[in-house]
């Protein structure tokens, strides 16, 4: 009986405690920026194309993108989260780009060259998540 009781309200803290609402630990903040988009081609990286410039292995099965070196003061380091407009689900920073370029971040779409080309250059606002403990700090 008192196992059967222990397991009842094991179960209802769960469920009670899974409707309240998580606070969002990030402030997401809003950016329009250059879009474009990137392949692991050889003419398009160095030898290692598969590697990012933190030493993250990019995969098709993960969103992912580099960003212009400017971003990277903004905030948009190395696994920061990102949203696009227009495009479903999360994008983690995993590649830098050349220095030459600005305000821009690169989709990263594996060996597909065609879709990357067909995706072309695009005006789009971003917004991106900074944990609220390493905003607040830096204020301080």
């Amino acid at each position: 009986m008192k196992n059967s009781f222990k397991s009842l309200l094991i179960v209802f803290s769960s469920l009670l405690f899974s409707c309240v609402e998580k606070e969002d630990p990030y402030i997401w903040k809003p950016l329009d920026v250059k879009v474009s988009a990137y392949n692991s081609v050889p003419e398009q990286t160095d030898d290692t194309p598969f590697i990012g410039a933190w030493g993250d292995t990019l995969s098709d099965r993960q969103k992912s993108i580099a960003v212009s070196r400017d971003l990277i003061q903004l905030g948009l380091k190395q696994n920061t989260k990102v949203m696009i407009e227009g495009l479903p689900g999360v994008y983690l920073v995993k590649d830098k780009m050349a220095a030459r370029w600005k305000n821009k971040i690169d989709i990263y779409m594996g060996d597909k060259v065609k879709k990357a080309k067909k995706w072309g250059l695009k005006d789009l606002s971003i917004v991106y998540a900074l944990k609220k403990d390493t905003v607040l700090h830096e204020t301080k």
